[in-house]
């Protein structure tokens, strides 16, 4: 396919997205889930080929054709050339330039459908109504509706012990739209946004990831050859004796070079800015919902604050005739002495241009909720799902499926655990209060995320079948203050389960049968 037929097809598909809201509306009937689903996944095999096609055709590095264009080649040429030169440089330039925008879109495009796709996945399942197996609503589609045992007929089962928030999806730049949607982000909202970028972004402790060496030796014929090698992770601790196996017991080494690499908690560009913008825009819709209920609860005058507002949006595009549309300045002088006219005739500010102690309190006042809760709503709501997900998942759950996270890391260390020692309180009273949501207050997520993780490779062998959903219950419970009640509301999880993976970890950590410890010992060793 020519390039520019390409860039076409790629555009006009995107724009078809972009055009397509989603309804989540009936999102628990069955056919509407279903609908939803295969749209999202049609779009996706679609926008992955669109990909391939253009890793074919070199857009991942579109701008390696330029170098025949650049300064050296119009040194070289005749001086009659070099306009001619530089027309070509510019075409080029921004055919490149355009290749290089539309698969940054496709890219984040992509990332958005496996997001929305990983929320719908742990949303619901299926159940076969004759020898009621159960299949996740992929398998579903990949069998055509049609169960092993050759029935068509299903139930769907909204599981709601999984980490799930279908809610964010119409936020997503489906559309590979991030720019535009950050562009018209409010400043809060923007404060919001980096806040969560930089918890998705949170880097690990850097780990070796190849080692550039280079290495003397001499050949079979007596002659000295020096080399530039490099060398996977592996050989971090025994590079020396590798270097001696592949080239002889003589080869010396002349320099070493540890190459680093800092893995983020959802290590992918796209995927991080698809999530930021989802939880923010979700956080703004929850914002609208309760500012005024809370508001009225702590401002003396609620009605004023809206008056006060309303005023100053009025004058905020107004332009009169009589002053020159280019004199911004006059402009603005006339748009503040209007508001200030409206303000003293309701005795917002005095002759002199003084706020009234009361408006003046409930302005500080609001912008303190602003700042101080509403700004962490999205940040509290991530941090909460990322803990909750680790938490209710196996290592080896998390390798096969990332869930609602694309690239999240299977397991955190000490540095990137650290955004979870930030509880958001406050946040979490609103949630709770105001909303539908259930988030429970937990000191020190980052230490209990570490037992998780050590819990892990503490069961590893072990011939018990846990549910990890209760196991990550179970794991809060013992490890904190919060009651047994609260945790299973949280985690829609029965306390009987619970309290039977408790009885699983204590049996693993501290056995009572000789046999059960010499067990434990075997797998420890």
């Amino acid at each position: 396919m020519p390039e520019s037929a390409l860039v076409n097809k790629a555009e006009n598909y995107l724009k078809e997205i972009a055009n397509d809201s989603i309804d989540l509306e009936n999102i628990e009937n069955f056919e509407d889930f279903k609908k939803l689903y295969f749209k999202l996944d049609d779009r996706l095999n679609f926008l992955q080929k669109l990909r391939d096609d253009m890793d074919v055709q070199g857009y991942t590095s579109p701008f390696a054709s330029l170098n025949k264009y650049g300064t050296k080649a119009v040194a070289e040429v005749a001086a009659d050339e070099i306009r001619e030169n530089s027309r070509h440089n510019k075409i080029f330039r921004m055919k490149a330039n355009a290749k290089k925008n539309i698969l940054d879109r496709v890219k984040s495009a992509i990332d958005s459908h496996k997001i929305a796709l990983g929320n719908l996945e742990q949303f619901g399942y299926v159940k076969c109504n004759n020898c009621y197996k159960k299949y996740s609503i992929e398998e579903y589609k990949e069998m055509n509706g049609q169960c092993s045992c050759n029935s068509k007929g299903f139930s769907f089962k909204v599981n709601k012990e999984l980490t799930h928030r279908l809610e964010i999806i119409p936020y997503l730049p489906l559309s590979g739209n991030y720019m535009v949607l950050m562009s018209e982000l409010s400043p809060y909202a923007r404060e919001s946004f980096k806040q969560v970028l930089n918890i998705l972004k949170q880097e690990r402790k850097g780990v070796v990831k190849t080692i550039a060496l280079v290495i003397r030796f001499r050949d079979d014929n007596n002659r000295l050859i020096r080399k530039n090698i490099t060398l996977e992770s592996e050989y971090v601790d025994n590079y020396e004796e590798e270097v001696r196996r592949r080239y002889g017991k003589n080869a010396r080494i002349e320099s070493l070079r540890l190459h680093r690499t800092k893995p983020a908690i959802i290590d992918d560009k796209h995927a991080r800015t698809a999530l930021a913008l989802a939880y923010v825009g979700y956080s703004q819709e929850i914002i609208s919902m309760v500012k005024d209920d809370i508001l009225k609860r702590r401002l003396t005058d609620f009605k004023r604050i809206n008056k006060y507002d309303e005023i100053l949006t009025e004058f905020q595009n107004q332009r009169p005739d009589f002053i020159d549309k280019y004199d911004l300045d006059a402009i603005e002088a006339w748009r503040q002495s209007e508001i200030q006219k409206r303000f003293r005739s309701l005795n917002y500010i005095d002759n002199f241009g003084n706020m009234a102690r009361s408006l003046k309190r409930d302005l500080k006042v609001r912008e303190s909720i602003y700042k101080g809760t509403f700004k962490n709503i999205a940040a509290a709501l991530i941090t909460w799902d990322i803990f909750r997900y680790y938490l209710t998942t196996s290592g080896n759950g998390r390798r096969i499926n990332s869930g609602p996270f694309p690239y999240i890391r299977v397991e955190l260390d000490r540095e990137q655990r650290k955004v979870f020692q930030t509880t958001y309180t406050k946040v979490i009273d609103i949630l709770n209060g105001f909303t539908d949501i259930k988030i429970i207050p937990i000191p020190e997520m980052d230490l209990l995320l570490y037992e998780k993780f050590k819990f892990e490779k503490e069961m590893r062998n072990s011939n018990i079948k846990f549910n990890h959903v209760a196991l990550g219950a179970a794991l809060i419970h013992l490890n904190s203050d919060v009651g047994l009640e609260s945790i299973s509301n949280a985690f829609n999880v029965n306390e009987s389960k619970i309290k039977k993976e408790i009885n699983n970890i204590n049996q693993i950590r501290n056995p009572k049968s000789d046999k059960s410890k010499k067990f434990l010992d075997l797998i420890k060793k």
